[in-house]
């Protein structure tokens, strides 16, 4: 399950912030999940929950911001929404999708106290 490392980092980039702005606890979380980024979201909800015990995210809020995945196909040259790595353009159903977003995810905000 690699939604256990990733909660790590997400407690890592927690810890950071603290080292530059000193805070007591952190309430929420905001994520930034693709959808094309391999990540369950109810994992990542479950290995948060276990990383943060007894850190200054303990008990924190995990809220999930989906992002949808998009491509640029070769053959219409045009961005496409894409629901699936290695699926077919929708509008023109070819196979040279390159893809150009909803791979990522990140920390996007903190609410802190």
């Amino acid at each position: 399950m690699h939604e256990m490392s990733l909660a790590e980092g997400v407690l890592q980039v927690i810890e950071d912030a603290v080292q530059k702005d000193p805070f007591q606890k952190v309430t929420t979380v905001w994520l930034e999940i693709g959808q094309l980024s391999g990540v369950e979201p109810e994992a990542m909800r479950f290995c948060f929950d276990a990383v943060t015990r007894d850190s200054v995210a303990d008990g924190a809020k995990l809220e999930i911001i989906a992002t949808p995945g998009q491509g640029w196909c070769m053959a219409c040259a045009q961005t496409v929404p894409m629901h699936e790595l290695f699926g077919e353009c929708p509008l023109c159903g070819g196979f040279q999708l390159q893809v150009s977003g909803g791979t990522e995810m990140r920390v996007k905000e903190l609410e802190v106290a």
